[in-house]
């Protein structure tokens, strides 16, 4: 049986958030980032998780590493409770869970070397590491993502978004993580590069062992490299499938809508297609709607939804949904 590596439980991340020039004394409203979200992780697996921008989808990613500090709930790695811990007692878990950023160039320090960058957590989580073991490991992972060794004196503005954003998992796959966290590693690179970033990673996988939660907006991405997908929407979980499950038979409305909003490389079928639009904008997380939160742009919504939270029920063949309709 696959080990579970990673377990959240009822996880919880709100921001104070005080109304501009009000006065010292009124209390900060409370900005529901992440609000319940509970989920397994096994060793090996990826986990794709989609949602609209403002969904809590990076939220939770950077609650799990412990980044942002969390109101409420557990992240329980490999056995151990990391809410609460301090920085010093969390250094020995980071060498085992990594994460890939957003924006690649951004996320690397323009005043470094890519040698130095990918040796930095080396450094950190390595120190007895010798020079010379330190650069052979450098020059290992920099191949393994396919950037030739000769380039470890270049900065990174000297290099494209898409070999930029392989320095990233070259830097995070230095220390032989068991767990890579992949925010939208992607969105900001061009489609024939997103394709390759994406083969990489699931080469990756295959070769380590590694596991990954892979964070998107492109559900034709999500579905390629994903075992499981969840769907956020407004820091709650509406729905949680293997991969094939949730494209062939999407439960939850809010799943519905995003997946026929994904495009058909066939023009015909593309033009032939029901698009689920949904009204209004997303709601304010600040000011999230009572009972079931996506109600507010639900087409199936009834009296029941905005007086009762549903919550997350068992389908069958491991599909969850939270849905008093479905």
């Amino acid at each position: 049986m696959t080990e579970t590596i990673l377990r959240v439980e009822d996880l919880k991340v709100w921001f104070d958030v005080k109304k501009q020039g009000a006065m010292p004394w009124v209390k900060p409203r409370k900005l529901k980032a992440v609000d319940g979200v509970s989920f397994e992780l096994k060793a090996g697996e990826t986990l794709g998780i989609v949602g609209e921008s403002g969904c809590g989808k990076s939220t939770l990613a950077r609650a799990v590493m412990q980044m942002v500090p969390v109101e409420d709930g557990h992240v329980v790695w490999l056995g151990d409770e990391l809410v609460g811990l301090g920085t010093r007692e969390m250094r020995r878990h980071r060498k085992e869970m990594q994460m890939i950023f957003q924006d690649p160039l951004a996320s690397l320090n323009p005043r470094m070397t890519i040698g130095q960058i990918v040796a930095e957590p080396l450094k950190t989580h390595f120190p007895h590491l010798s020079s010379e073991e330190m650069k052979a490991k450098v020059r290992e992972a920099l191949e393994t993502v396919g950037i030739l060794p000769n380039m470890l004196n270049r900065y990174p503005h000297e290099f494209s978004g898409g070999q930029n954003q392989r320095i990233g998992i070259a830097r995070a796959l230095v220390v032989n993580p068991r767990l890579i966290i992949c925010d939208e590693p992607v969105s900001a690179l061009d489609v024939s590069i997103q394709a390759q970033v994406i083969n990489l990673l699931m080469d990756l996988q295959k070769e380590t062992g590694v596991a990954l939660i892979f964070i998107a907006h492109d559900l034709s991405v999500v579905k390629h490299i994903s075992d499981r997908v969840m769907v956020l929407y407004l820091g709650n979980v509406m729905e949680v499938a293997p991969s094939a499950e949730l494209y062939a038979n999407p439960q939850h409305p809010y799943t519905e809508a995003l997946i026929s909003a994904v495009p058909i490389p066939d023009p015909k079928l593309e033009k032939a297609k029901e698009v689920m639009l949904l009204d209004l904008d997303l709601p304010s997380p600040l000011n999230p709607p009572s009972g079931c939160v996506f109600r507010t742009r639900c087409p199936i919504a009834e009296p029941r939804c905005a007086s009762e939270k549903p919550v997350l029920a068992d389908k069958g063949a491991a599909h969850m949904v939270a849905c008093h309709l479905r």
